[in-house]
C-alpha cells in the first residue's frame, strides 16, 4: 500500500505569492516559470515590481503544468500551449453550464 502525502493551500489566506513559493508549490524549476511569465500564462500583478507577485489564483495552474511536466517530459513552450488549451476548455465547460441553466429555465 502506497501512502501519498498532499500539502493543502487555503488561497483565501493570502492574495499573492511570490515566484519563488509558486516555485516551491509547482516543482517547476524557475526558468519554467518565467517562460510561462513570457509566453502570457502567468502575469505577474505588478509586472514592474523588483519582485514578482502573482494572485493566488495561480497555485491550481503551476501544479498542473507540474504534473504535466513530470508526466509528459514537456519543454516549456509545449507546457505554455497545454495549459493553455485547458483553461479555454474550462472557459468554454462553464459557458455550456451557463447555457444549459439558461435554456432549463
Amino acid at each position: 500500500m502506497r501512502i501519498e502525502l498532499t500539502e493543502a493551500v487555503w488561497l483565501e489566506e493570502r492574495s499573492e505569492l511570490s515566484l519563488e513559493e509558486l516555485i516551491e508549490l509547482s516543482g517547476l524549476p524557475g526558468d519554467v516559470l518565467r517562460e510561462l511569465v513570457d509566453c502570457g500564462v502567468l502575469v505577474p500583478i505588478a509586472a514592474q515590481a523588483s519582485e514578482w507577485r502573482f494572485a493566488s489564483g495561480y497555485v491550481a495552474t503551476v501544479r498542473t503544468a507540474g504534473r504535466l511536466r513530470a508526466d509528459f517530459d514537456l519543454d516549456a513552450n509545449a507546457l505554455a500551449l497545454v495549459v493553455r488549451l485547458i483553461e479555454r476548455i474550462r472557459e468554454l465547460e462553464e459557458q455550456v453550464r451557463a447555457l444549459r441553466a439558461g435554456a432549463s429555465r
